[in-house]
């Protein structure tokens, strides 16, 4: 669906829902998280990962940013809610429903969703 002649590339956006809070909270966690997901999915990570937490009430939490060889992972991490909001963008193929699955039991969430994008 990726590549020569195809779409350009593919954008995912999972939502986490009532995950984890010690594992949202934990800046080191998120970077493993970061680590092990390129991993599976053969992404090539570029530069270090940006880990910050800032923000006041509804959208205080970690955000997350990796660049990676073919675009960019990014993530934010709520607090008030314990929900996840990750977005996997990359002109390299991958399997959406394995970063979903991945995401949901790495962070303990109980539910997610993901919403798949072509982008040409």
């Amino acid at each position: 669906m990726v590549g020569e002649g195809k779409a350009w590339g593919l954008c995912t956006a999972v939502d986490l829902q009532d995950c984890r809070p010690d594992l949202i909270r934990d800046a080191e966690y998120i970077k493993r998280y970061v680590v092990e997901l390129c991993d599976l999915i053969g992404m090539k990570r570029h530069g270090d990962c940006q880990v910050v937490d800032f923000g006041e009430g509804r959208v205080a939490g970690y955000s997350m940013v990796q660049l990676i060889s073919t675009s960019l992972i990014s993530g934010h991490f709520a607090n008030d809610t314990n929900n996840a909001y990750l977005d996997i963008f990359s002109c390299k193929g991958y399997d959406p429903a394995v970063v979903e699955s991945f995401s949901k039991q790495f962070f303990g969430a109980r539910r997610s969703s993901a919403t798949a994008t072509l982008r040409y």
